[in-house]
């Protein structure tokens, strides 16, 4: 059985705690070619901004998926295709891996687990909000990531391994060994995609690049050029 991430290369990361670039819309972003949208932030997110974002962009055809950065952000919306829960393999300590999730459980009326999938992420930019959010330990080397991709998808069944270098654009080589170490499970990468150029260099190795501040800084014209970015890279992939 495929998962519907099997076929994306591009998502585009809304976060609902930033506003939209001048004067576009949701319908611009919706849009933009992006092949899903995720919302979620790190940051002074709430459940009512993550409403906002979800029937403003309801109406428009492109899979929505939450993100949920605490158990208090989460909402219950049949536009939802479903939620995106990260668990941060290389975090400081437990309670990004498993301690934040144990609360997430106990929602009221529950997870809708048939909706609910996680992301192993594997965070490499010490600078960055999430990694200092949760601890991580970036010095990794590209030995180190791939070990990490592997207990993700062979000993703990991760189905979405994520490279998170948000703010900056990653290490190709760490990524190209996470892909490596990977049978099944996708690779999405995040992290200083800005061009066309940057989304087509990362697509080389990463199943889905993830965008995300460049829809909030520049706008939907930039969006749309790395979304053309890593589908080129792609389609030069297969051509292989």
């Amino acid at each position: 059985m495929t998962a519907p991430w099997d076929d994306w290369d591009h998502v585009l990361k809304v976060d609902p705690d930033k506003e939209l670039h001048a004067d576009e819309t949701f319908e611009d972003v919706c849009a933009t070619g992006t092949d899903a949208i995720e919302i979620g932030g790190t940051l002074d997110v709430t459940a009512d901004k993550m409403r906002r974002v979800v029937e403003a962009c309801e109406e428009y055809d492109v899979p929505l998926y939450q993100e949920p950065s605490n158990p208090g952000v989460v909402i219950d919306s049949d536009a939802l295709e479903g939620y995106l829960v990260p668990t941060v393999f290389n975090a400081g300590g437990p309670f990004w891996i498993t301690g934040a999730h144990k609360e997430w459980v106990r929602i009221d009326n529950g997870l809708d687990w048939s909706r609910t999938h996680t992301e192993a992420y594997i965070v490499l930019n010490p600078e960055a909000s999430v990694a200092q959010l949760t601890d991580a330990d970036c010095d990794l080397g590209a030995d180190d990531v791939a070990a990490y991709a592997r207990v993700a998808e062979r000993m703990f069944g991760q189905e979405i391994v994520y490279i998170e270098y948000s703010g900056t654009f990653g290490d190709t080589e760490k990524v190209g060994a996470a892909q490596d170490a990977l049978d099944d499970a996708s690779l999405f990468y995040g992290g200083g995609i800005r061009d066309y150029d940057a989304a087509h260099e990362m697509g080389k190795h990463a199943d889905t690049v993830v965008v995300g501040d460049l829809l909030h800084d520049e706008g939907c014209d930039a969006v749309r050029e790395t979304v053309e970015g890593v589908k080129d890279a792609h389609a030069e992939l297969a051509d292989v």
